[in-house]
């Protein structure tokens, strides 16, 4: 019989209490934690929380500005800019190998090879979380083909942004110079701008490189604006909230006449060489040719290998601004300048005479002149008419080395000229000094009196630019009076319109006697009279005075003669011309070069010639004219010149690839784009709305494609204000005028006659330089020693 268990059933309900206290307490203690969690997050850090949350679901982005225009002294638009769609890559997003999607993205929209190329060169000086361009100026087709399979591809995205464009191409490149991609060295600098400058370019992945755009940059690029964009989870803008427009960057008005840089470029034909003219009464720049040039076009979005290739491995090297940075011998148009220092140091009087008996002496060693022909008596006026090589060997010998030195440093010779471009040398002026800092072995420091005597006739050491030849010259005729040349004359604001002057740089005049600057300005006349320029003027309208110079390339021996025909081309002689004009009241002074094309009366001077003829008279010369010029066959005009005026701009380029709104064809007047401008806006604001809406993936209809996702570009067009309208870039109009409007005054110009025919155009030569690190110049110094001068007619 077994016993029963009693159950202590107080005991278990005492336990059974305490186990709910506590289960209820933990109850209330985890209720108390949520409670005082919730009260923390809700009332303690609500502001900083609602914060962050308002930030994720707010992106605040950079409005990139529409970047100024540059357009020349009667409002002609020779840079803008355009819209247009490119495919970019941000590594750091990729979910599959960089190449896998490449090649996946080529199955959809096209990947060329100089495409791949494109991009790994700009990988290198990018960073991973930065999107790199693949593709540029994609067509509607190609928009709407990568939006129907976009959920494909994380990482990359289509961005609407502006593109610069040069509407005449080759045209004046070398003034314009071109933007380009932010490289790591640039980006680097940055960092040491000042906090202000260093966040206007937040956003921005361009930059000036060159030329007008690289020394304007600060007035062209902007100032860069904020908007606010609703995100949605995907991270796609829903709607704008607010925003702070960009401000559209300055118009840059240059002092150049672009039918006339168009004319000059023309004469040269396949020529190398540079010319520039300057206004003496304030420095302005009338004219800046270099020969060959490059179309700044190939460079826009990141140039391609071959491109790239062609142009630095070139022989004719035309990306370098031979205008700029080439320094060659000037020659006998050195003879002026050293009449002057005669008149100065009272080493000659105009009166004074030397015996030229085609050759001088020094030592034993025989200086000849003009063949071994002698000119017999020769005073001042007549050594320079008759570009006496004899009256200049002695007047050197006379002078000495350090005194040509001090009388021609204040004209500028061998020191920058200050124009407003960098990258600008300063050639040689030799000195007993300057040898002594240029080498540094002690036997080729020495100066020797022999080598003072070819710097005469502007040969030996002797090594200048043609900005620095044509500025001299400008000081010269007009009485000592020196500016730096500039080729900016105004800016103009474009949101306020209020305009600018940039005014030269007025320097401190030489203090030239006025009836010394009479005897040069007579001889120089003389040798357009009866000198060795006779057949070229004859006929002119005007007066003028000017000197020609046949510069050496390669030394002659002293037995040796020099016979063109036997020599390869690049070591030919260089063709020379300085000139004025008009006599009396001279308003252009130039120099212009015509590399190894023999005389400077054969080459240099006929477009001399046809550069005063439009700039003085207004003559225009005919097609014929400018044929027989460009083969070096001319000399005074043929055929009926024609009226500036009648004469229409030189033909526009069309925009490479397309816009979003299709092929471009023609560049609009400021006034045009403006209008455009507008209606671009409002389509951009409509279609960004309905992308945003879309949900991935997203399908294109045959009709219209979904908007890119918001940018720096994009929201750029969404925010302009009518200010910037009138400065983006837009689709033109197949049927747009060319690029004739002045954006200062934002009225268009007339029309040219359609009929009239345009002018003959060449095709891009090619360098071995690199754009950005300027190159060395075209011929080395000639080593010291006699050199030839020009026959005379």
């Amino acid at each position: 019989m077994g016993m029963t268990e009693l159950r202590n059933v107080e005991q278990e309900l005492e336990r059974f209490r305490v186990r709910l206290i506590v289960a209820g307490a933990f109850v209330l203690f985890c209720f108390g934690l949520l409670m005082a969690r919730l009260i923390y997050l809700q009332v303690v850090v609500h502001e900083d929380l609602a914060t962050q949350a308002e930030n994720n679901r707010i992106a605040v982005v950079p409005v990139v500005p529409n970047r100024g225009l540059i357009v020349d002294r009667n409002g002609v638009v020779l840079a803008d800019n355009y819209s247009a769609y490119t495919l970019e890559i941000t590594r750091s997003q990729l979910q599959a190998p960089l190449d896998e999607v490449i090649d996946q993205l080529g199955e959809v929209i096209g990947v060329e090879p100089r495409d791949r190329r494109r991009f790994r060169r700009l990988m290198e000086d990018s960073k991973t979380f930065e999107s790199i361009p693949l593709r540029t100026k994609l067509s509607d087709a190609e928009v709407a083909r990568f939006t129907a399979q976009r959920y494909r591809f994380p990482g990359v995205e289509i961005k609407a942004r502006l593109f610069r464009n040069y509407p005449y191409g080759e045209l004046a490149s070398h003034v314009l110079g071109y933007i380009g991609r932010i490289n790591q060295a640039e980006k680097d600098a940055m960092e040491d701008w000042p906090e202000e400058d260093w966040a206007n370019y937040r956003g921005t992945d361009v930059i000036g490189k060159l030329g007008i755009e690289q020394r304007y940059e600060r007035e062209l690029h902007g100032t860069t604006g904020v908007e606010e964009v609703e995100t949605s989870a995907g991270g796609h803008p829903v709607r704008r909230l607010s925003s702070e427009p960009a401000t559209p960057g300055n118009t840059v008005r240059l002092s150049i006449d672009i039918k006339l840089q168009a004319l000059v470029e023309e004469l040269f034909g396949d020529r190398r060489g540079a010319l520039v003219a300057i206004d003496p009464r304030n420095g302005e720049v009338l004219a800046f040719v270099s020969k060959p040039t490059f179309d700044p076009n190939l460079f826009i979005g990141g140039i391609d290998n071959d491109s790239w290739k062609e142009l630095n491995e070139s022989i004719d090297k035309p990306l370098l601004n031979r205008a700029l940075r080439g320094t060659y011998p000037p020659g006998s148009t050195y003879k002026p300048f050293m009449a002057m220092a005669a008149l100065n140091t009272g080493k000659r009087t105009a009166g004074s005479v030397t015996m030229d008996y085609g050759y001088f002496m020094f030592g034993n060693h025989r200086f000849r002149s003009h063949g071994d022909e002698g000119l017999g008596a020769v005073d001042m006026a007549r050594s320079i008419i008759k570009s006496s090589n004899v009256y200049y060997y002695a007047l050197a010998a006379d002078l000495g080395v350090d005194l040509i030195h001090d009388q021609l440093d204040p004209f500028g010779f061998g020191r920058r000229t200050g124009i407003d471009l960098d990258g600008e040398v300063t050639g040689d002026l030799p000195s007993t000094a300057w040898k002594k800092r240029k080498y540094k072995r002690a036997d080729l420091q020495r100066w020797y009196s022999g080598e003072t005597i070819s710097l005469g006739i502007g040969q030996g050491y002797n090594n200048f630019t043609m900005t620095q030849l044509a500025s001299a010259m400008a000081t010269l005729v007009s009485g000592g009076q020196r500016f730096e040349p500039r080729l900016v004359s105004r800016i103009e604001n474009v949101v306020t319109r209020e305009q600018r002057s940039i005014s030269a740089q007025a320097l401190p005049p030489l203090a030239l006697k006025p009836e010394h600057v009479a005897v040069i300005r007579r001889a120089m006349h003389g040798v357009t009279q009866e000198g060795t320029s006779t057949r070229v003027f004859v006929g002119a309208p005007y007066l003028s005075g000017g000197k020609t110079g046949t510069a050496q390339a390669k030394s002659i021996g002293q037995n040796e003669k020099y016979n063109a025909s036997k020599l390869n081309e690049y070591l030919r002689d260089h063709s020379l011309y300085t000139a004025f004009a008009p006599l009396d009241e001279p308003r252009v002074a130039l120099a212009v070069i015509v590399e190894n094309a023999g005389f400077g009366a054969e080459a240099a001077a006929p477009i001399a010639r046809r550069v005063l003829d439009y700039l003085i008279a207004g003559i225009y010369p005919g097609e014929e004219d400018i044929a027989l010029v460009r083969k070096g066959l001319a000399s005074a005009p043929v055929g009926a010149g024609r009226p500036v005026a009648s004469v229409p701009l030189p033909p526009s380029r069309a925009v490479a690839g397309e816009t979003q709104g299709g092929a471009v064809s023609a560049v609009p007047t400021a006034q045009a784009a403006s209008q455009a401008a507008s209606q671009a806006i409002s389509q951009a604001v409509a279609a960004t709305a309905n992308a945003a809406s879309a949900t991935a993936p997203a399908t294109a209809t045959a009709s219209g494609v979904g908007a890119p996702p918001a940018s720096a570009a994009s929201t750029a067009a969404m925010t302009s204000s009518p200010a910037t309208a009138a400065r983006s870039g837009v689709p033109r109009a197949a049927s747009a005028p060319p690029p004739s409007a002045s954006a200062a005054a934002s009225r268009p110009t007339a029309a040219r006659p359609a009929s009239a025919a345009p002018l003959p155009r060449r095709a891009a030569a090619t360098p071995s330089v690199s754009p950005s690190v300027p190159p060395s110049t075209p011929t080395p110094p000639p080593t010291p020693t006699e050199r030839r001068e020009e026959a005379r007619p």
